[in-house]
């Protein structure tokens, strides 16, 4: 059990990431510190981790990092070929999900949950377009652990934002960003810790 609180921090003003076509707007360290430390070993610890197989080209390959689903929904989320069946959502998981909700002024229902070992774990340029999350999502995104490298492609132009993202900061993409964009977390052979990162998300039945 958590003996530390999530409260918001009022340190930094929120930043907006993309130029047109969406929203990324990141607010720096937006937890508490003792929190989020709390927070990153209660998960580690506690959290159903699971690797599945990415299906490329007609193979199957292990996916670079860790990561689990959560929703009390009971829909399974499928991207990549992988359907990654439900676990509930954990009293801490709906802390953290009530405190980006007041940020983001959106409501979710689900998160996936990613475990980033080192810089050797990554996850390669992707949309989060799925027909479940709806045409333009709200996605909640919290950084705990180390800092790793965020990148942001436009699908036509190639312009490129990049931007570290820090333990306790959010991330909220919305509006036109999973259609006109696509993002990233790069491998980097920098000496880097430990991260988890949870992405929330309002999930429908389709």
């Amino acid at each position: 059990m958590l003996l530390v609180m999530a409260t918001l921090s009022l340190f930094g003003e929120p930043q907006e990431l993309l130029p047109f076509d969406g929203s990324a707007i990141l607010h720096n360290r937006i937890f508490d510190e003792n929190f989020t430390r709390e927070a990153f070993s209660l998960l580690r610890e506690s959290v159903p981790w699971e690797q599945p197989e990415i299906v490329m080209f007609g193979k199957k390959y292990p996916q670079a990092g860790f990561s689990t689903w959560h929703t009390n929904t009971g829909v399974s989320y499928v991207y990549s070929g992988i359907e990654r069946v439900a676990h509930p959502m954990t009293d801490l998981l709906d802390e953290f999900r009530l405190k980006c909700e007041s940020v983001a002024g959106a409501s979710f229902n689900s998160v996936l949950v990613n475990l980033y070992r080192d810089g050797n774990d990554s996850v390669s340029w992707h949309a989060d377009n799925e027909a479940i999350n709806g045409r333009e999502p709200t996605i909640a995104s919290v950084s705990l652990g180390a800092t790793r490298r965020f990148d942001l492609r436009h699908r036509e132009t190639k312009q490129t934002v990049k931007v570290d993202l820090e333990d306790g900061s959010l991330l909220v993409m919305s509006g036109l960003s999973q259609i006109c964009w696509v993002h990233q977390i790069a491998k980097t052979k920098t000496a880097v810790g430990p991260r988890i990162n949870l992405t929330f998300r309002l999930v429908n039945r389709v």
